[in-house]
């Protein structure tokens, strides 16, 4: 059993992330920006802190008390003023990680980051390309800091349940598609998995690839 420091719980990812932890009997604080999201986490019995990942100290307040082995976070998407907290926002956690002695952060980005940017079709990196942009840089910012980190790269997000067919590949040429379920259950095995230790990773479902080229799986 870990504790972990969850950022991005609200919602998607990090949501199916915070219950698959909670079904393993991990002890969780997540870090929201919503009184009512917290609110709601707290009647599952989930330790909260509410702040802005834009906002270092408050990141430094949420993490301090509790030790922390570990720091997830999700957290990404609208830009806020003229930031977008894919990277700040990360950069701040990271930071903040070290400094409160975190041994391990597992950042969840997105397929086109990175050397894995040929994988998309040229359209739909073009469309993304700046954010993929901004995930890189963050990526490249946790890689530098000295923790212990796993960066997992989803495919193209669907909502529906798990299928079970979720993989992870060191292939960064493999794009496809997962259902955020599939990638939290893939982020529960990497918690309890040293394997995946300093790894970049993709994720995607075996049956929605771009591709029917081979690849080879990682298993955590």
């Amino acid at each position: 059993m870990s504790h972990v420091f969850l950022a991005g719980a609200s919602q998607g990812v990090g949501r199916e992330i915070l219950n698959g932890l909670l079904a393993q009997n991990h002890t969780v604080k997540a870090f929201v920006r919503s009184e009512s999201v917290a609110a709601e986490l707290q009647t599952m019995g989930v330790e909260t802190a509410i702040g802005d990942a834009l906002n270092p100290e408050q990141i430094t307040q949420a993490m301090s008390g509790s030790p922390i082995d570990l720091v997830i976070s999700t957290i990404g998407g609208k830009p806020q003023d003229g930031e977008r907290s894919d990277y700040k926002g990360n950069q701040n956690l990271i930071d903040a990680a070290v400094k409160a002695g975190v041994k391990r952060f597992i950042l969840i980005t997105s397929i086109g980051s990175g050397e894995s940017a040929a994988a998309l079709p040229p359209q739909a990196f073009a469309a993304l390309k700046d954010v993929l942009a901004e995930k890189e840089k963050a990526e490249q910012h946790l890689i530098a800091s000295g923790l212990t980190y796993t960066i997992i790269r989803p495919g193209g997000l669907k909502s529906e349940p798990a299928t079970g067919n979720g993989v992870l590949t060191e292939d960064p040429k493999i794009a496809g598609s997962i259902h955020r379920a599939d990638v939290a259950q893939l982020v529960c095995r990497c918690v309890n998995s040293d394997r995946a230790n300093d790894k970049t990773l993709s994720a995607l479902d075996r049956a929605m690839t771009y591709s029917p080229a081979p690849f080879e799986e990682f298993t955590p």
